[in-house]
């Protein structure tokens, strides 16, 4: 063993190899010498794990430079990379949520190469408002006084209960104390805050009363939760948002409703869920509102508020609100995001995740054809694809109750289980991600373009033969 460790070249004699020099000439140096001692360290312990008696393989120069050669392209591939989404949720938290729009995604590049008005009034020749980007759209298509944007929703929630009601109770509904992704919990939000959680109701049931009774004069705000990732049926019973602004009103105490994912589009007309729009939201007559910009808006990440100018200024003047604040790229991909909403049906077309909710079925059927019709056309023996009905996921906590038919193709081997195909699709690349039913791999059309289609039908040729 120590004969075998003492044969292995050292780093310097690397270097000045022929191949090495070219790494060099194309890859950062630090890479290339990460790569070395990677590749010699692998080596050095499959040495000490105990090869074979007078085993020499793998010691040559030549043969950790084909390891070191895999271990540089590795480290020069981004960390974050394009994935297909063959699995038909569609707002995936997991893979990005809303995929932008074409006309974001333009803004985005023009802004980025480029100085901009950011915070610059231009007629003024002066410093301007970062938010005025979005603000006036936002105003025009809900109706509200005042709007801003955070970074997400949960910051959305954080800022105007931390401006509102930092060391004042908060009435919300117990039916309502959701948790969201990632364990995060709207009590430990409000903690944060520095707002006192009053819980009233039941889990199921919950009256007017019920606020009426706990309200003191420590109470600061009067909260509503939109249940926007789970359902409660039955025995049950719900403050409404008019409600809870008419008592609001009676005792002059701001009323705030974080409605989750927020959605311009009715798409209970699309027969897609039963999802309040932004603008009946704000039409219930609340105070302040807030929502997401990604989720079913289809933007960018991003958390809206919007309401009173009264309580507005008092948000945007927070020092948290620049703690919070998001960044040109993001205004200018909500800024485009929110001005196609002008035009409802063509916001329909060209926003990705309107179009993966509502499209029809026989478009779905259409691309279940062709990617199921090329993975016959391989001919590969022992693989079988077949369509088939299933149901689509709407994703990233909203529509829980959606019914989202569809149809996918299923694809078995004879010789790969399912886990085996869903595993190899999954790191080779382009990366492919499936979900496995019944012992099948499934492909589910209605996130996938038909560019992709071909990709597909390519991945599973490669990781079959």
């Amino acid at each position: 063993m120590k004969e075998l460790l003492k044969k292995l070249p050292a780093v310097d004699e690397l270097l000045k190899e022929n191949k090495t020099q070219q790494w060099l000439d194309s890859h950062p140096r630090v890479l290339v010498l990460e790569a070395l001692r990677t590749a010699l360290d692998r080596t050095r312990k499959r040495i000490l794990a105990g090869p074979p008696a007078g085993s020499e393989a793998g010691l040559s120069a030549e043969q950790i430079l084909i390891e070191a050669e895999r271990i540089l392209f590795e480290l020069n591939e981004p960390s974050l990379c394009s994935v297909i989404n063959a699995t038909g949720v569609v707002v995936h938290t997991n893979l990005g949520r809303s995929l932008l729009s074409e006309t974001a995604i333009r803004r985005m590049i023009e802004v980025s190469g480029s100085y901009s008005n950011l915070e610059y009034d231009i007629p003024a020749g002066d410093r301007g408002k970062r938010y005025i980007h979005v603000e006036n759209i936002l105003r025009r298509l809900t109706g509200a006084e005042a709007a801003t944007a955070v970074n997400n929703n949960a910051s959305a929630v954080l800022l105007c209960l931390n401006t509102l009601a930092r060391g004042k109770e908060v009435i919300v509904s117990r039916g309502e104390l959701v948790e969201i992704g990632g364990s995060f919990r709207v009590p430990e939000v409000m903690e944060r805050s520095g707002a006192k959680l009053r819980e009233v109701g039941t889990t199921n049931k919950t009256h007017l009363k019920d606020y009426e009774k706990s309200i003191t004069e420590n109470t600061g705000l009067l909260l509503k939760v939109h249940t926007s990732n789970y359902k409660i049926v039955g025995f049950t019973k719900e403050v409404s948002a008019q409600e809870l602004a008419g008592l609001g009103k009676k005792h002059n105490i701001p009323v705030m409703w974080d409605l989750g994912s927020g959605s311009f589009l009715d798409l209970a007309s699309y027969g897609v869920g039963d999802e309040p729009t932004v603008k009946q939201a704000m039409d219930a007559g609340v105070d302040i509102l807030t929502f997401s910009g990604d989720k079913l808006l289809g933007g960018p990440q991003a958390g809206m508020v919007l309401g009173r100018t009264s309580f507005l200024d008092p948000i945007r003047a927070n020092p948290l609100a620049r703690a919070l604040r998001i960044d040109k790229l993001t205004l200018a991909a909500l800024e485009a995001t929110l001005a196609q909403y002008l035009d409802m049906k063509k916001a329909a077309r060209d926003i990705p995740t309107l179009w993966m909710l509502t499209q029809p079925l026989q478009e779905i059927e259409r691309k279940a054809s062709l990617l199921a019709g090329g993975l016959r056309a391989l001919g590969i023996t022992g693989l079988a694809a077949t369509v088939q009905d299933e149901q689509s996921q709407t994703g990233g906590g909203a529509l829980p109750m959606g019914n989202l038919p569809t149809r996918v193709i299923a694809l078995a081997h004879d010789r790969l289980s399912a886990n085996q195909i869903e595993s190899r699709l999954r790191i080779d690349k382009p990366h492919v991600i499936t979900r496995i039913k019944e012992g099948m791999v499934l492909f589910d059309p209605r996130t996938l373009n038909d560019g992709e289609i071909g990709k597909i039908v390519e991945a599973v040729k490669k990781i079959l033969t």
